[in-house]
């Protein structure tokens, strides 16, 4: 497999060389073992080599994965129906994290009605990232582009709506396995100029009772917890003053996660739009991952006091928001607009493709509790 999959360029090998040096170096410097929740922070963020904050293009036909607004900008379309409604209850502005391209921005900015947004705040940790948003953006809508502020942390507080797509599954996770009525916090050690995985006893009491909340009775049994999840939703809703909060990942509930069956948990590289295992591969240059954990998700909303809006597939999502009209507008039956248009459209709602792995999660608070996009195939008894 590996002889098929394409090799990186010199740049790029040194690039992953000086990243593998930064990790191991942080090893040594911790008693020989950092826990995996670290070493795929590094592999993903670490300044100038990370996966996301290097310099290589990760997303697209060329890149590493395909995402829903560079796929059609049916999906930005639609998801403006929902915002169209929501923006005016609160002071206009828009936060997005994790904008990828700038593509799912461009698409909004056209599609929002006019003096509804007054802001536009993409909150991007990657430099590269964000000067290709600005160029995309500028490109596409240079009549727009002003409504667009960067930021590289986080506001004091929330007044507007925040979207996120793709982005919880972008962050650490720690990797737990239960064997003998023991948990075991997975790490990372290196030796004989190699990464390797070590165990050892968790310790950790949240991470203990995390575990035995939602992992079954089952030996052995490796899976994945999310704290950095977890914290990064308590924080928006902690700052959200008014507004609503829009999540759109691949996932499940917590019994469909931690089912017995799914025993080796669904930690996932994405190289060149191949499956990778192994996540010391080409490390900085491959794309590691982990689903969602949808009921810790609802339960940081709610443990920050907001309201749970809604909880559905994007097939759901799309449907309720009038994505099927959206299509018969991209130009007659058979043409080649509408041809492209449909095939996407499939992707994006597919049972077997994004419409049912992919959810959609929403909190609120001081703002209309009746969205459009759940009108119907809400799945909040199932959190």
């Amino acid at each position: 497999m590996t002889l098929q999959l394409p090799t990186p360029s010199a740049t790029a090998q040194a690039a992953s060389l000086a990243l593998s040096q930064l990790i191991q170096n942080e090893i040594q410097q911790n008693q020989a073992w950092i826990p995996f929740s670290r070493f795929m922070e590094l592999a993903l963020y670490a300044p100038q080599y990370g996966y996301y904050t290097g310099g290589a293009h990760k997303i697209g036909a060329a890149g590493d994965f395909i995402t829903a607004p560079t796929l059609s900008p049916l999906f930005g379309q639609a998801l403006a129906q929902q915002l169209n409604a929501l923006l005016p209850q609160t002071a206009g502005n828009l936060y997005e994290f994790g904008a990828g391209t700038g593509a799912l921005a461009a698409t909004l900015l056209q599609h929002l009605t006019p003096n509804t947004l007054q802001h536009y705040y993409i909150i991007e940790l990657s430099p590269e990232l964000a000067e290709r948003q600005r160029q995309h953006i500028a490109h596409t809508v240079p009549h727009l582009a002003h409504h667009i502020i960067h930021l590289h942390e986080l506001p004091p507080q929330f007044d507007g709506i925040i979207i996120g797509n793709e982005v919880l599954d972008a962050m650490p996770v720690e990797i737990i396995c239960q064997e003998h009525q023991q948990l075991l916090q997975m790490g990372v050690t290196h030796h004989h100029n190699q990464f390797h995985w070590q165990a050892q006893p968790l310790t950790q009491p949240h991470l203990i009772q995390a575990a035995q909340t939602y992992f079954p009775p089952i030996t052995p049994y490796t899976s994945e917890l999310h704290p950095a999840q977890y914290a990064f939703i308590h924080t928006l809703a902690q700052k959200l003053t008014r507004g609503g909060m829009i999540f759109i990942d691949y996932g499940f509930d917590a019994s469909q996660y931690y089912h017995p069956q799914r025993n080796q948990g669904t930690l996932i590289g994405h190289y060149r739009h191949h499956t990778i295992h192994d996540p010391f591969f080409h490390i900085g240059l491959t794309d590691l991952t982990a689903h969602v954990n949808f009921t810790d998700i609802a339960q940081a909303g709610t443990d920050g006091e907001l309201d749970l809006i809604g909880y559905t597939t994007q097939s759901h999502f799309l449907l309720n928001l009038g994505i099927t009209h959206l299509l018969a507008q991209t130009g007659e039956p058979h043409s080649p607009a509408y041809i492209q248009a449909s095939t996407a459209l499939h992707q994006l709602i597919g049972q077997h493709e994004m419409g049912e792995l992919f959810k959609v999660i929403a909190f609120g608070r001081n703002i209309d509790i009746d969205w459009q996009g759940f009108a119907h195939g809400d799945l909040c008894h199932k959190l």
